[in-house]
Parts: C-alpha cells; structure tokens; sequence
C-alpha cells in the first residue's frame, strides 16, 4: 500500500492542540487535537475493500505493515494522528462540543487525478472528544456501518465509505439498550473513507465560540476543496455555500425515501457538509411501510428522527447552520430564502423520484393526491415497501392480485382491506394509461429506481452472528448481493421480515449504542 503518500493537510492549515493528550477535556481556538492511536497488539483482518483502496490511490495489501495500519496496531513514522472538534444539537437540544469520540483521522490520500479521500479509523481508542468513553466500537456496530454504507453506494447513494473491517483483539463492556445490563462483546476497528468528514457541526462549535478568524478560514477551504462550483473570490460565495450544502442535503434526503432508509439519529453533527449519508448507527430500511417508524429506541416515544420526519428534520438541521455561518453571510432575507427552497425542492425532487418508483414518466397535477393514497394504502395494510414495488412492475389488469402480492403483508388483511388494494391498484393502472411512454419504458424507470435488494436489519443481524461464531459464508453473499442490488442474485434476500424477528434487540430495535 501506498502508505508514504498518506498526507495530512489539516495540520498545515487549522490549528490544532499538539499535546497528544486524550483526557476529554474542551479544546476551545482549534479543529483538531493530535490522537494517537491505541495499537491493537491482537488486531485481525476481516474484511479489506480492495477495490476501494486501488480506486482511492491508496494500492493492494503487500505486506504485514499494511496489515497493521488497517488493523489499527501501527502508524507509518510520518503520520500525526488526529482527532477533529465540532459540536451539535442532538435530539433538537444544544449539546455543545462534542467531536470524533471513537474516530481517528490517518490523513489523506490522492489519487491518480490528484483527487484526495480522508482515512478515518472507528474504534482505534479514545479521544479528547470521547466525553468519558472509551473510544473503542464492538463487532456488532462495526459490521452493521461496513456493510450498510457499502450497501447505501451500491445504491446510488451519496454516503462514507467502508475500506477495512478487523477485530481488535479486544472485549468490550457494551450496554446494547441502555438497560442496565452490560455484557462482553468483541472489539473490532474500521477504517472508513469520505471525500470529506465535514460535518454541520464543525461550523457550529467554531461559530458558537465565536471564532470568526477560523470560521472564515474552515468555509473558505470548503469551498476551495468541495465546491468547485463557486467562485472562491465572489462576495456572495458563502451564501451559494449554504445554498449548495442544502442542494446536496435535499438530494440525499430523497434518495433515503426512495429506498426505504431511516438513518435513526439525524442530529446536526451527523449531518454531513457533502450531503453524504455518514455515521450508521441505529439506521434501518422500511419492512412494512410507516411515516412513523422509527429503528432508534432512544427516539422513543417522540419519533423525531421518524422516516416521514427526515426531510423536515434535515431543515431544521440546516436552519441550525445557517445561524452558524450568519456572521459570514449576514443576511437573514438570503438564508431564509435558502431555507424556503430547501422544502419546494425536496418536494418537486420527491415527487418526480416517487413518479418514477411507479413507472410514471413525468408529474402530473393530481399526482400529489395519487401518491399520499399509495402511502395511506401501503400503511394501512402493513405493506412491505420493497417488495411492492418490486411486485408492481409485472401487475396488469389479468394479474391474479391476491397469489402476486400475497406475499408483501405483514399482517392478516380482511376482505374490506383487500377491497382497498385492489382498488388502488386499479387506480395505479388508469394513472399508469397517461404515461407518454411504452411499457417496456415504463418498466425500465421502475428497476432503476427500485432495488431487488436492500439490506435487511434481520439479515445483518443473522450475519453479525455468523461473524461473532467465525463463520463468513453469509457475510461473503451479502457483500456479492449488495454490489447488484437491482438484480435479484439470491431470492431468498427477496424476502419479507420473519415473524421471529419481530421486536428482536439488534435487528427491530436498536439504540444510539448499535
């Protein structure tokens, strides 16, 4: 590996406490803190992304040295490992400085065309910014973030990526639920890559302390390294900033509703300034439909971070660093404009991606009231979301409804609720005569935007178990599975959520802890 190439440009231009001390502590006037790692002695390699790593410049495994740096147990001579500060608002309360508690940053590499990706290890030991933890992630959660991420990509989704998996050699007390019974589990690091870590939250620490040297410093790098876009020198340029990062935003935000994703914990420091989907943690794709599902138990009873909440939470999220660049952009008219185009054009963006989820070539007037019927339908009768779509793309007026979609339920329907679908199936069919386009088109629209496979919390649950026993077989189909997930490569994935795993801690119900 091209470990030598690794650069670290934050140190040459931010500053940074150089002690090298990680008792948690507040590091006001820097953006980042020199961490070491903590060298896992016992460290093993599960899993290396090596097309990943040829892609990001960063070359093949060729010998135990780049073992040991995946793993976490040792650092090339020139590299100063650091962690980054930033703050938030979690579950819609300030909560201050918080920063990487289990992420450490190696640095950066380049590719053939100069393009540079961070390398950020989850799990490699604590930080100043651990807030009395331990620094260190379990096998469980590890897994669950390396996989999904990979999985999110594959789908065409703006997200982190994963580049290694290893166990540490470690076990870790975990409280799973915050229950009060703590048990053992394996210790695992990760290695996880991004064009930039970024997030809401470096603004709002730095703008909070009211830093503005630095304030101006970090949006000007922002713009110079991720919005080619915008003219560095225009006096507007940290006005189309927030406008861009709320595009980016909106985008992101539509592409989980297509799929199905709740990212479970969408506070202001998980959201990223690249409009990437980052930080997995009690993340779950829909089984049965419902605005109001949550997969995050420490969300309860409130449901903010619910699927229907996302696109108004990622608002509220943004409004929270509008006021963070104000003292750059101080124009309240401009950045609630911003604000206000943010939500027409999730909708019109939401709209258009739901037409082609039925094979509608383009929105028309009514369609608004089309597609909240599809959802209260879907609700109603406890529908799964993938595999109705999945099973609408061959219906027809012959199809025999009650043996195509007998198996997308979750729960007994009466033959008043069967009345219901079939009637907006036969809706769905009408809608579907004023399309302008064949239906072999129409057809096309549906299998591009709807996956064959998503990757179900019960399966990764199935596989993390698997892993935990040393047994791969499962987690090698899934990753061969979540590369082609608009084919159906193993039927048995296509599959709805078995009634054992109703209610089951790990897969149905997760925490902030997972």
């Amino acid at each position: 590996m091209n470990l030598t190439e690794i650069t670290q440009q934050y140190y040459q231009l931010f500053p940074a406490d150089t002690s090298q001390n990680i008792m948690q502590r507040q590091t006001p006037g820097v953006l980042l803190a020199e961490t070491p790692i903590s060298g896992f002695t016992e460290s093993e390699l599960i899993i290396f992304n090596e097309k990943l790593s040829e892609e990001i410049g960063l070359g093949k495994i060729e010998n135990d040295q780049d073992s040991a740096f995946l793993n976490a147990a040792t650092v090339p001579q020139h590299l100063k490992t650091y962690a980054t500060a930033y703050a938030g608002h979690q579950f819609g309360n300030w909560a201050g400085q918080l920063g990487d508690g289990r992420a450490i940053f190696a640095g950066e590499i380049a590719d053939k065309n100069g393009k540079k990706t961070e390398l950020q290890w989850k799990g490699a030991g604590a930080t100043p910014y651990s807030r009395h933890a331990d620094g260190r992630a379990v096998l469980r959660s590890s897994v669950r973030e390396y996989v999904m991420s990979e999985a999110m990509f594959h789908l065409g989704i703006p997200t982190t990526r994963a580049l290694s998996l290893s166990l540490s050699g470690e076990n870790i007390v975990r409280d799973m639920l915050y229950d009060g019974n703590p048990q053992y589990e394996k210790g695992a690091v990760m290695m996880r890559t991004a064009e930039s870590f970024l997030r809401f939250g470096h603004f709002e620490l730095i703008s909070a302390q009211n830093d503005i040297s630095l304030l101006t410093k970090l949006a000007h790098f922002t713009i110079l390294n991720y919005f080619p876009e915008i003219d560095p020198e225009s006096p507007t340029k940290y006005a189309e900033l927030f406008a861009q990062i709320a595009h980016r935003t909106s985008e992101m935000i539509v592409e989980w509703y297509r799929v199905g994703f709740v990212h479970g914990v969408m506070n202001t420091d998980n959201m990223s300034i690249l409009g990437l989907t980052i930080d997995y943690g009690p993340f779950s794709f829909l089984d049965e439909y419902s605005l109001n599902f949550t997969p995050n138990t420490t969300d309860l009873p409130g449901r903010r971070y619910a699927f229907g909440n996302q696109a108004k939470i990622a608002q509220w999220n943004l409004w929270q660093l509008a006021n963070a660049l104000f003292p750059l952009i101080k124009d309240e008219k401009i950045l609630e404009k911003t604000l206000n185009d943010f939500s027409t054009e999730f909708w019109k963006k939401h709209d258009k991606m739901m037409a082609a989820k039925f094979g509608l070539n383009e929105v028309l007037k009514d369609d608004d009231q089309f597609f909240t019927t599809a959802q209260n339908v879907m609700a109603e009768l406890s529908i799964d979301y993938t595999l109705f779509f999945n099973k609408l793309e061959s219906v027809s007026e012959d199809t025999d409804l009650k043996y195509h979609f007998g198996n997308i339920f979750y729960n007994a329907i009466t033959d008043e609720q069967f009345g219901k679908f079939k009637n907006f199936i036969s809706l769905y069919l009408e809608r579907l005569k004023l399309n302008t386009i064949s239906k072999t088109e129409s057809k096309k629209f549906m299998q591009k935007s709807n996956p064959k496979f998503i990757l179900r919390n019960y399966i990764l649950f199935e596989c993390i178990n698997e892993i935990t026993a040393g047994k791969k077989d499962l987690l090698n189909k899934i990753l061969k599975a979540l590369e082609h997930p608009y084919e159906e490569l193993f039927p048995e994935f296509s599959q709805k959520r078995p009634p054992f795993y109703d209610g089951q801690t790990g897969s149905s119900t997760l925490s902030c802890s997972s």
